[in-house]
């Protein structure tokens, strides 16, 4: 993420001397603990929902262990609640040092979120593997293996940045978490679009169908289109100052980023996806190992 540097290339008057609106919020901190206050508001919201969520499903279900929907869920109240925290803390976080922990405090969460929604695209991906009358059997150790393969090349980055702060290590940073969402973005349209060919192939007769169609492709799409939202952003972040998705220097785009990107897809995919599993019967649902 943005460092938290002063943005010399902050502007506050356009060429006819009139004052921006932009920057003029931007430097102003009344409008910086507005902002952040929103931001954190919604973010807890988004954290409550998926916490009363999830002890829901405990209830109706609880003889069943970790399930992947009880991971979604949990890991969703985890990434809210960790990223609104650090929000409504952001001046202290401004001053923690060495610098490289406040890129962790900023990209952790983020780090996160990406394994929560690829916890959707597994989910998927074995509904449509045993529809198909495949072996899921790989699928698990594979979803595993990318996560621990991104993980450790991030925090292999943060460590050599903890021992010494190189410039180009950070935009290279920045372009591989740029590129850890792509390939999220793309394993949405290539298990959700799948999952929805599938789908339409039923009968029309078939229960319930009509409401997963839709279910799948309302989610296929938000989280493709949040997670290419932010490939594209890192892209920018990453050679473009003006594009700083700095805490404090650029609250208005934080604001845009963050709800385009986290809250508005996270919303909505809980709202989706609230129906709870029903009491027996379920064999969709296995615990997580």
């Amino acid at each position: 993420m943005g460092r938290y540097g002063v943005d010399e290339a902050v502007i506050p008057y356009n060429l006819n001397g009139e004052s921006n609106w932009w920057h003029d919020i931007n430097d102003s901190p009344l409008w910086q603990d507005r902002i952040f206050h929103i931001l954190t508001a919604l973010y807890g919201l988004v954290a409550v929902i998926a916490l009363v969520q999830l002890v829901r499903i405990q209830l109706r279900v609880p003889e069943f262990g970790w399930t992947t929907q009880k991971v979604f869920h949990f890991l969703n109240f985890l990434v809210n609640g960790v990223r609104g925290l650090v929000f409504i803390f952001r001046r202290n976080v401004q001053d923690l040092h060495p610098e490289i922990v406040r890129h962790i405090l900023l990209d952790m969460p983020s780090l996160v979120f990406f394994t929560t929604y690829a916890l959707l695209v597994l989910f998927w991906a074995e509904i449509y593997y045993q529809a198909r009358a495949e072996s899921t059997d790989g699928l698990r150790p594979i979803f595993f293996t990318i996560n621990v393969a991104v993980y450790s090349i991030q925090i292999a980055m943060w460590l050599v940045l903890w021992w010494k702060y190189i410039p180009v290590l950070v935009i290279i940073s920045k372009m591989f978490f740029a590129g850890v969402s792509l390939f999220a973005a793309l394993g949405f349209l290539l298990y959700g679009g799948r999952l929805f060919l599938m789908l339409q192939r039923f009968p029309v007769e078939s229960k319930g169908r009509q409401n997963k169609l839709q279910e799948v492709g309302y989610v296929t799409v938000m989280c493709s289109s949040c997670f290419l939202v932010r490939c594209i952003m890192m892209c920018f972040d990453a050679f473009d100052k003006a594009a700083d998705l700095n805490v404090l220097n650029h609250p208005v785009l934080n604001f845009i980023y963050y709800l385009l990107v986290e809250i508005l897809p996270s919303i909505l995919v809980l709202f989706i996806l609230r129906k709870l599993p029903p009491r027996r019967g379920i064999t969709q649902y296995h615990p997580i190992h």
